[in-house]
This record gives structure tokens, sequence and C-alpha cells, in this order.
């Protein structure tokens, strides 16, 4: 499918606008591997998530590059409006059941925005609650909105930034023990490994049952 354009939503995240197949559908939270339709690079696949609603004309995917790791990523943000993608078909468990509490650590916002923007679209985004893990205030993702949607009910912390006008340090029990209103909920969790590690353990600790946190299988 044909990149239609490309933008920057913080300085190492780019949002691609991609045409979409007729027919394709998805679940939000749900991710497609993807690769670039160019010689040698149509089998170095990679998952990344769906971020436009369900009923657009377009996809969307919001993409954080790692150029230390010269790959996919670094290869991805090189490209320009009238390049093509390979899409396969979606796959994924992260999908939203009831209300909760999300956790997510840096790029693991992404497969969280569709679900966001769907509950938003259809007025049930109320009662939840977003807690966002950066390393500093210029990498959070897409900022602004999660603002207007979340208002009160968003908490964002930096773990490598003192800034008076967000939380400071890492998602760790005292930090959760002291932020949620209690561990009987349903929390969806996305992030590197080991953050969805350690905040599993600690969620279960104080009593939430493993069925009521929702992660990548």
């Amino acid at each position: 499918m044909r990149i239609l354009m490309t933008e920057f939503v913080t300085h190492d995240v780019k949002r691609f606008i991609v045409e979409k197949p007729a027919g394709y559908s998805f679940v939000p939270g749900q991710a497609s591997m993807v690769s670039i339709n160019k010689e040698g690079l149509e089998g170095e696949e990679r998952p990344f998530t769906f971020t436009n609603s369900t009923d657009d004309l377009v996809f969307e995917f919001v993409i954080k590059r790692y150029p230390s790791h010269n790959g996919v990523t670094d290869k991805l943000h090189q490209l320009t409006a009238g390049d093509d993608l390979i899409i396969k078909e979606p796959w994924g468990t992260i999908t939203y059941n009831e209300t909760g509490t999300f956790l997510a650590g840096g790029a693991g916002i992404t497969p969280f925005i569709a679900i966001f923007r769907d509950l938003e679209r259809k007025n049930q985004l109320h009662g939840n609650k977003l807690i966002f893990s950066n390393r500093t205030a210029r990498d959070i993702i897409l900022e602004q909105e999660l603002k207007n949607m979340f208002g009160e009910n968003l908490i964002l912390t930096l773990t490598r930034e003192k800034n008076p006008s967000y939380e400071y340090g890492s998602i760790n029990e005292d930090f959760l023990k002291d932020k949620i209103d209690g561990f009987n909920r349903i929390f969806y969790i996305c992030g590197p490994k080991p953050f969805v590690e350690d905040i599993k353990k600690i969620l279960i600790k104080y009593g939430t049952q493993p069925d009521s946190v929702i992660f990548e299988k």
C-alpha cells in the first residue's frame, strides 16, 4: 500500500498515513507485520500497531525511530509519500474489555491510541485512566491529544528529566500504590518487555487477578 503522507509527532517519532485496501478491518489495539516494498527489504517484517479509527479510509502508523539499531525503523523514517509498504493481516491480544487503567511506556502507547480514539468516538472513554511513562517531555507521543481525551485522568511521568509540569519517576510499586484507586480492576499494559513484566508482578502481588491484566502475549 502506498504512503500518502509522513510527518514528525516528536523528535524521533513519525506518523505515516497509508492507503487502506477495501474490506480490510481490524480491532482497535491490533497490529500488522509491515515491511518496505523495495528490493531486499520485503522480508524484513516488523510489527506496528494501527493507530487510526476503524472507520477511517486510510491507515495510520505512529513509529519511533531507533537509529542505533540501523534497522527497519531507521529505513522507514527515510521513506516519503509515494513509497510503498507491505501490510499483512491484523493480529494482537490487546483489546478493550471494560473501563480500567492503561499503563504505557514510551512507544508502548501506540496500541492504545486506536482504542482511545474509538472509545472517544463512541463517547465511552469516561472512567478510564492513563499512566504514561517517558524519559523526557520531548519524548511524549501525542501529548496534547491525550490531555484533551483524559483531562485529570492522565498522569504523565518522566524518568530522566525533572519538570514541574510532570510527575517524576518510574512506574514502580510505590508509584502505583500512590496513583491508582485500587488493584481490583482491569489493567492494560504495553511497553518494553521488562516494563510489562515488572508491572504485572506488582499488580498480581496486590491482588489483581491475572485475567484482569491485559498485555501483548
